[in-house]
């Protein structure tokens, strides 16, 4: 009796382990497929190996890119949450401490130097919070899964490609499970695409390089279209039962209608405190992210700009509420 007890132990441990054991297989499998193609790629043998070669799949990785929040936020909380007074104080402080280079930065890529360290402060907390995830073996993970393979194939194929330059080394490459990198949160794709070696030592560093990280942001934000002549926008006070062309607020926010600021002013837009809005005339366009009963802000191109680094608005918002904190 002990010894069928203990067989069907050992059977029940094989048939739970079997799985695993082909998941592994396939894995290594992968890999090798994996392999060819970032040979094809330009990248080594020696970096595949270092970046891949003891790389596995992350359980806690398919767990975070397949979790549902379990409460959405506000945009109050959210903006509560994301500036609070701790970080715009700090904020602040950084950008007296790195006024030197950032006024350079500014002037070359036509970026105003509080957005710089706006972005900053909001990604990392100012380099403070990178990621804890192996990028390569985070992407590796989603690539393998399948539920966004193609894309993540892609970033895991560049993220190879910035190791074979060599600005990071593999086992430094840290970033968020998803495989943002850097203090200025760049997937590979954007890191080739945008960062910059701003102090020339033949390596773009958005990992441990200051200028490096405000240099790759201001650049990403110039080719995003920004313009150092605008803000991002402003709160404002709509007048009661408000219409233009016969449309109310929400469908005007809603269709992204564009129209002059002038003509806002003429339809009675008010700044939130009531003033007049400035003797200006960009093109502004209505963002109410609560809702026809909560708060509506006309907001510029540069807001788009910000929406092509994160397509949040309320992201975007607390961009925008932040670096008004530093003026």
């Amino acid at each position: 009796m002990v010894r069928y007890f203990l067989f069907l132990i050992a059977t029940a441990m094989l048939i739970a382990v079997g799985p695993v054991i082909a998941q592994a297989d396939n894995f290594q499998s992968w890999l090798t497929d994996l392999r060819g193609e970032a040979h094809q790629r330009g990248v080594s043998d020696s970096i595949f190996d270092a970046a891949l070669g003891d790389a596995k799949p992350i359980k806690r990785v398919i767990e975070l890119d397949r979790s549902q929040p379990e409460f959405t936020l506000t945009f109050d909380e959210y903006l509560n949450k994301i500036v609070s007074k701790t970080r715009a104080q700090k904020a602040a402080q950084k950008l007296v401490e790195h006024d030197e280079i950032l006024t350079e930065i500014s002037k070359k890529y036509g970026v105003q130097k509080r957005f710089i360290v706006t972005f900053w402060g909001v990604e990392t907390n100012f380099g403070q919070y990178l990621g804890s995830f192996n990028v390569p073996h985070a992407l590796a993970t989603l690539a393998y899964d399948g539920r966004r393979s193609a894309y993540f194939r892609k970033e895991l194929l560049n993220a190879l490609q910035i190791l074979e330059e060599g600005h990071i080394a593999p086992s430094q490459m840290k970033g968020s499970w998803a495989g943002a990198m850097g203090q200025s949160q760049f997937m590979p794709s954007s890191f080739l695409s945008y960062a910059v070696d701003w102090d020339g030592d033949g390596k773009r560093d958005i990992w441990r390089t200051k200028p490096d990280v405000f240099a790759s942001t201001a650049y990403y934000l110039k080719k995003a279209g920004w313009n150092d002549q605008l803000t991002w926008g402003r709160r404002v006070s709509l007048p009661d039962n408000f219409t233009m062309d016969g449309k109310d607020a929400m469908t005007l926010a809603d269709k992204k209608i564009r129209k002059n600021l002038q003509l806002w002013v003429a339809a009675g837009v008010r700044s939130a405190d009531g003033s007049s809005l400035p003797n200006a005339n960009p093109a502004a366009r209505l963002v109410m992210p609560s809702g026809a009963k909560g708060p509506a802000f006309l907001v510029y191109s540069n807001f788009d700009s910000i929406l092509d680094w994160n397509r949040s608005n309320y992201y975007a918002l607390a961009i925008g509420h932040l670096s008004d904190m530093l003026k």
